[in-house]
């Protein structure tokens, strides 16, 4: 059982990209609570998203409103649990998290080979107008996790943390955080468009923008304001695979087979589509360029240059 906390400025953005699956039809309404109405999904997208709007707007000081969660358990961990179970637990899940009396929205995604579910909702009380106290969250959602696990005797396998990918004025290592985020979402079979990953990159307030000939990577406040120096795209190893220049991905091609070849001599079979696909995300994305020389300028050993 795997749950993560998106980090989301804008609440519209996280519904969006929720309700966008459903006309999709790749996920369905699954649960809501504390709504204006008793059924909410009777009604159009923006009747759901004026229940969370309306309360943010009574404190615009709070940049990130948004409360967005993906509840990931294991495909046998679903089959035991159920949706009736996986509906009352995560009710149980937004009480010790403080958003029990707050209205949220329940989606049912089934674009993975495996059901997951999103949660989205308001860090804005609905009664005081304060932000909820988000401290040791993480802590929080372990310990729950920890507590589904004995109760169900789910599936205790060690899972590779999700990575937390938060940008602010003072990060360091900014550049190497965003390839770790283009790589993260680059492996999301989900994002089949470049408006999808546009989207998705907006959920951690970084935005992609035209500049010239090429593009350059923002990290922004939430509302489209920088809080870093822009960089060039193609300063990055690890690219956006909607951003990939030609000769980038003829490449990248041209590594798959080659490595695909090598495989299939080494184990004496054929390889299965699946397995060549997982071969993308272990060939590195390197592109070296050659260093031009001047023919007019001829070196000297001492080290000077000599015009012919």
């Amino acid at each position: 059982m795997v749950i993560v906390i998106h980090q989301s400025a804008h609440t519209q953005n996280a519904m969006h990209y929720n309700e966008k699956k459903v006309k999709e039809g790749v996920a369905t309404f699954f649960d809501s609570r504390n709504t204006l109405s008793v059924n909410p999904f009777m009604y159009d997208e923006r009747h759901r998203l004026k229940n969370l709007l309306d309360i943010e707007k009574i404190n615009t000081r709070v940049k990130k409103k948004c409360l967005h969660i993906s509840f990931n358990p294991l495909a046998e961990d679903y089959q035991k649990l159920g949706d009736k179970t996986i509906r009352l637990e995560i009710r149980n899940m937004m009480e010790q998290l403080g958003y029990g009396h707050q209205p949220y929205f329940v989606y049912k995604h089934q674009d993975l080979e495996r059901m997951h579910f999103h949660v989205v909702s308001s860090r804005i009380d609905r009664e005081t107008g304060r932000k909820i106290k988000d401290n040791y969250e993480k802590e929080k959602l372990q310990r729950f996790v920890k507590s589904l696990e004995e109760k169900y005797q789910l599936t205790q396998k060690t899972t590779k943390e999700e990575p937390v990918f938060r940008f602010s004025p003072r990060s360091r290592n900014i550049k190497q955080n965003l390839e770790n985020l283009f790589k993260h979402l680059n492996s999301l079979e989900e994002i089949t468009s470049k408006e999808m990953y546009n989207e998705a990159l907006k959920l951690f307030n970084v935005e992609i923008k035209k500049s010239g000939r090429g593009h350059i990577v923002l990290v922004t406040d939430g509302e489209g304001n920088p809080i870093r120096y822009p960089i060039r795209l193609s300063n990055f190893k690890e690219k956006p695979k909607f951003y990939q220049s030609q000769k980038e991905k003829l490449k990248n091609e041209q590594s798959i087979e080659k490595e695909h070849h090598h495989l299939q001599q080494k184990q004496g079979g054929v390889l299965s589509l699946s397995l060549v696909r997982d071969l993308v995300k272990l060939i590195p994305r390197e592109h070296s360029q050659e260093f031009k020389k001047n023919p007019r300028i001829k070196r000297r050993r001492k080290g000077r240059y000599n015009r012919l």
